[in-house]
């Protein structure tokens, strides 16, 4: 991998920190409880109650995105970045800029 691919691979990380820290602040407000004293009707208590269900699931999905997206910019620079810890083969320069957080190839993801 070269200094270039290094430096859009670096870029791309920093936008996906920066879109999903974002996401995290958005989906911590719509987690927050429902108040058993708001006046809405029991169907749609269930339904508020379904989908803070469903932003809880998907916050624990981006905070997790986070962290590994994190984790990935001090060994960014590592010789080894890019090749994946399954198998040791180069993983394809589209992967790594759609998922710059994986540490596998497809074929070990699967």
């Amino acid at each position: 991998m070269n200094a270039e691919e290094r430096k859009a691979i670096k870029a791309k990380i920093l936008k996906d920190i920066e879109s999903t820290t974002k996401k995290v602040g958005t989906l911590k407000e719509l987690s927050q409880p429902i108040a058993p004293e708001d006046s809405i009707g029991r169907v749609s208590r269930m339904d508020a109650i379904n989908n803070k269900s469903i932003n809880e699931a998907a916050l624990k999905l981006s905070q997790e995105k986070l962290i590994e997206l994190e984790a990935i910019l001090p060994v960014l620079d590592d010789p080894d970045f890019g090749k994946c810890q399954g198998c040791g083969t180069q993983i394809s320069m589209g992967r790594v800029m759609v998922m710059p957080h994986r540490r596998l190839c497809m074929k070990c993801a699967r």
